[in-house]
């Protein structure tokens, strides 16, 4: 049977199933050309009683998803009810991910950890997309711990910017210790100008100062966690930077609770000890402990089927429900005013506007360049020589047909980004391109949406990888390519391509300053910054070229800006 339909058939059985008894289901993911599998035990019952356990409840990459607080508090209420000491613990990410936080700018989901009464967390790539006195100020509101090993503040002592690893100590006197790590490759997914402060160890640096995080708590704990935000995607394999890699090369820690790459894992590809629930509180993770023995005896992830009207969740707190319903409510009104329709689903699927051309990116790449034309056009260029990029790991959520809102808009571009110009030749337009998909047809966050121009990936040849990009002085994750083999341009805006020729690039500003793939614009000296958001620009677009109706004529499916040889 082909896997992917033996995949969709397991989630319909999971979906429709309730409950399924202690009968441990397994799902095999591939990850590339190396026959990546992963298992996954998932489990719909729970025993009668956990006396003498300490059941840890993880989540990851939550991403907003604020009723899915209310699920992992009543499963908490549920284990204490059948004995059990619980902790809660998150892995990072939960700062963005829709308009529920964003437009608080991540506040939001502090509140919401509060009233679940969370105990430690460690951060994600998103914690710092409002940059980092933003998240230093959230985190002042927060009544659980928050740790991080491998971030540290540019400054004479080089301190980390939190305690690097936490000790609780449990009603039955069980001392566990967690050791948070955040991935590298935040330096280039968060806008470079948010975190100019901070140094984001990497590789050995990184090896570093998680095994001292470890060492300094090892002794006085009984188990010692990893809270990675991390991931295990091949993508990533190049740099050693994967939470695999780094046990690879760590020791003293029992068990790892991973996030960043929405996996849903409960042991690595040979077996390792890490866990990982996938995104959106698609599942709570658990692990239990035996309190005399100090052992783990049990590992598993209870699907919550959040978005599933055919499952129904029985464990969910009432406190912490009412809570996200009233951050929801009060977005929603202001922000959930409809303004215009859409006849045509606009494609905002991580995976396809991450690997190919999509409507969505479409869209949003020809409002950006309409924007900054609109009111006289670009200083220093020629229409015909204005493109536009946007990386797909920016698009965030799918509009259905039917009426949009801002709140649409603003779930797809949650970022507060802001429409951005900068000027590069020809040759390094084409450099960015290379770069942005030198992992084509896997996917990648830079992966460039584009519109004005006309170019082709071959995606046979393999990336001829150079050295490792440098922005003001700092390594970044990603590799400059030595030589242009894989892209091409054929046209730019009808007209043929010239590689000397200056083009004017509209783009966001987290690209605009070197952020993802995108170093090559970060050298650019040449740039302005309109300082108005991605997504009030789309709105105006819709709104004034569209008049208030995304047609299937205008974009029911791509325009083929992109060929892909396979």
């Amino acid at each position: 049977m082909n896997r992917k339909i033996l995949s969709l058939l397991l989630a319909l059985v999971m979906a429709l199933t309730v409950p399924i008894a202690l009968a441990e289901k397994t799902a095999e993911q591939d990850w590339g050309a190396e026959d990546y599998r992963i298992r996954a035990d998932y489990r719909t019952e729970l025993a009668d009683s956990y006396e003498g356990k300490t059941v840890i409840l993880h989540s990851n990459d939550v991403h907003g998803e604020l009723l899915g607080y209310a699920y992992i508090a009543g499963l908490r209420d549920l284990f204490i009810d059948r004995g059990a000491d619980v902790l809660l613990v998150d892995s990072g990410d939960f700062s963005q991910g829709n308009i529920y936080v964003s437009s608080s700018k991540g506040l939001a989901a502090i509140e919401m950890m509060n009233a679940a009464a969370y105990d430690v967390v460690t951060l994600g790539n998103h914690e710092f997309d409002f940059g980092y006195d933003q998240l230093m100020d959230n985190l002042k509101q927060a009544s659980f711990a928050a740790i991080c090993a491998n971030v540290t503040l540019n400054d004479a002592d080089n301190m980390t910017i939190l305690a690097p690893a936490h000790v609780t100590e449990t009603q039955h006197g069980l001392k566990l210790g967690f050791v948070g790590v955040e991935t590298p490759e935040t330096r280039t997914k968060v806008n470079p100008g948010l975190i100019a402060n901070l140094t984001f160890a990497v590789h050995e640096d990184m090896q570093k100062l998680t095994q001292a995080a470890v060492d300094s708590i090892r002794e006085e704990c009984d188990l010692v966690f990893g809270l990675f935000h991390l991931g295990v995607e091949n993508d990533a394999k190049p740099d050693g930077n994967r939470s695999i890699d780094l046990l690879d090369k760590v020791t003293g820690i029992d068990f790892t609770l991973d996030a960043h790459g929405h996996t849903q894992m409960t042991e690595g590809q040979h077996g390792e000890r890490i866990q990982s629930t996938g995104t959106k509180f698609a599942n709570v993770g658990v692990v239990v402990i035996d309190n005399e023995n100090k052992t783990i005896e049990d590992h598993f992830l209870i699907p919550t089927h959040i978005h599933s009207p055919l499952y129904t969740f029985n464990y969910i707190n009432q406190a912490v429900k009412e809570k996200a319903e009233e951050i929801i409510q009060k977005v929603d009104q202001e922000f959930g005013a409809s303004f215009a329709t859409t006849d045509v689903t606009l494609n905002g699927e991580r995976a396809d506007n991450r690997s190919v051309e999509t409507n969505m990116g479409d869209l949003i790449t020809d409002a950006i360049i309409w924007f900054v034309n609109k009111d006289g056009g670009i200083q220093l260029a020629n229409p015909s020589l204005i493109v536009s990029i946007v990386n797909g790991g920016a698009i965030r959520a799918t509009i259905q047909p039917g009426e949009i809102s801002r709140k649409d808009i603003k779930s797809v571009l949650p970022y507060g980004n802001t429409v951005a110009v900068i000027y590069v030749t020809g040759e390094e337009l084409l450099e960015a391109l290379e770069a942005s998909t030198f992992c084509t047809p896997e996917t990648t966050g830079g992966y460039p949406q584009t519109s004005g121009f006309e170019w082709t990936i071959d995606t046979t040849k393999p990336y001829d990888q150079g050295t490792l990009y440098v922005l003001d002085g700092k390594e970044s994750t990603y590799y400059a390519p030595a030589s242009i083999n894989r892209v091409s341009i054929t046209a730019v805006n009808g007209q043929p391509f010239d590689p000397k020729t200056t083009y004017a690039v509209v783009t966001n500003d987290f690209l605009a300053a070197g952020g993802d793939t995108y170093n090559v614009f970060g050298r650019s000296i040449t740039r302005f910054d309109t300082g108005v958001p991605l997504d009030e620009a789309v709105v105006a677009y819709i709104n004034e070229v569209l008049d208030g109706r995304i047609t299937k004529e205008a974009y029911g499916s791509p325009r083929n800006s992109v060929t892909q040889i396979k």
